[in-house]
């Protein structure tokens, strides 16, 4: 049976820094149940930015809570439910401006929310499109993505890095050693502009672990994606247990 939704909003303006890692990197955060999605048999993490707007939870826009920043880093994994593969994301750190956002992500998808100070700025000038997302923690220095880009959305071809990155709906997250949480993400397949130039300056080590600092920070990602977004639906979250 599908579940109820949960969550609603417009996605937008995702800007999409990916990187190749080892993936016994990645071991300790892979839920039960679900094994790596590899591209091409390379282990990926992706440095996102984007924008929440028109966000209702239980169909209610919460005042303050419509509009607002996300920066998180994520993989890509895959499940089956003994007749399909499903293919997901697991988010290692995703930050917002919004504690009751965090908080209630937190306890309802055991997801690993945190605040910080942010703020963006989207400005087409021209043919080109300048997105850029800030963000800053308590005691810690400012850390920022920047993407240019060409106005002119394209379609994202089949069996590409984009559609690899792009086409995962599902989060999973390790609610114990034995039990998994899985919800679906709905949204039409997105289109993607023309990167023509991007810069991540953040504090790897602070942010996500000194583990990550050598296949992030400073080096050049393998892909950089800017989607378009769109209307999104987050469905209520089920628990996967050895006997379901």
């Amino acid at each position: 049976m599908q579940k109820k939704i949960f969550l609603s909003a417009a996605w937008e303006y995702l800007a999409m820094l990916n990187y190749e890692v080892d993936a016994s990197v990645l071991q300790p955060y892979l839920p039960p149940y679900t094994t790596l999605d590899l591209y091409h048999g390379k282990a990926l993490v992706s440095v996102v930015g984007f924008l929440f707007n028109d966000t209702k939870v239980l169909g209610i826009s919460w005042p303050w809570h419509t509009n607002f920043e996300e920066v998180n880093l994520r993989f890509y994994v895959r499940y089956s439910d003994g007749k399909n593969w499903k293919r997901g994301t697991v988010f290692i750190s995703e930050i917002v401006p919004k504690r009751a956002i965090a908080a209630c992500a937190n306890i309802l998808y055991n997801e690993h929310y945190s605040t910080a100070k942010m703020f963006h700025s989207i400005k087409k000038e021209k043919n080109q499109l300048f997105v850029n997302y800030h963000w800053k923690k308590r005691n810690q220095q400012w850390n920022f993505i920047t993407v240019e880009a060409g106005t002119d959305l394209q379609e994202i071809e089949p069996g590409s890095e984009a559609e690899f990155i792009l086409e995962h709906y599902y989060g999973y997250n390790q609610l114990n050693k034995n039990t998994t949480i899985e919800y679906a993400v709905e949204h039409p397949r997105w289109q993607v502009y023309p990167v023509t130039s991007y810069l991540l300056q953040a504090d790897i080590a602070k942010l996500y672990g000194k583990t990550f600092v050598q296949f992030i920070d400073g080096v050049e990602p393998r892909s950089v994606f800017l989607a378009r977004g769109s209307a999104v639906i987050v469905r209520k979250p089920l628990k996967i247990k050895a006997d379901s």
